[in-house]
């Protein structure tokens, strides 16, 4: 019973964070389309609140999914290719939220040197990712 527990709270909290992860480059995209100081400093405060407020989400993620597979045990973890390919994915999901990171400081010094359709790209590419995690998570093809 515990399992379904924690794949509850695993799913709602990916929920939470993901929802940031696609909200903030769309900061980003407005950012970068607007020559406005003032603007551009309203920004500079939704960004940086945006990213610290999804971050504990990401690591709840993270120890919830770990709890689950602690649950299943290293034998289902080594059978479970389906899982390698998820884990690879959200970790490049982690490296995703740490560049934004990265673009919310850059932004915060006034230093951006990509467009808005740059921005875009980045908004919407992860989308395609996700996907594919919850198909893996869902069918588990292999």
């Amino acid at each position: 019973m515990i399992i379904l527990w924690l794949k509850a709270f695993h799913i709602f909290f990916m929920l939470a964070w993901m929802a940031g992860l696609f909200y903030l480059p769309r900061l980003f995209v407005y950012h970068a389309s607007t020559n406005d100081q003032a603007v551009k400093d309203q920004f500079k405060i939704m960004e940086r609140r945006l990213w610290l407020f999804v971050t504990p989400f990401a690591l709840l993620t993270l120890i919830l999914g770990v709890l689950i597979i602690a649950q299943y045990g290293t034998a289902w973890l080594s059978v479970s290719g389906w899982l390698h390919a998820k884990l690879l994915l959200v970790s490049l999901f982690y490296v995703y939220h740490f560049y934004l990171w990265h673009l919310v400081k850059v932004f915060a010094k006034d230093q951006n040197k990509h467009s808005a359709k740059f921005f875009r790209f980045l908004n919407e590419a992860p989308v395609i990712a996700l996907l594919i995690v919850i198909l893996l998570a869902v069918v588990k093809p292999f």
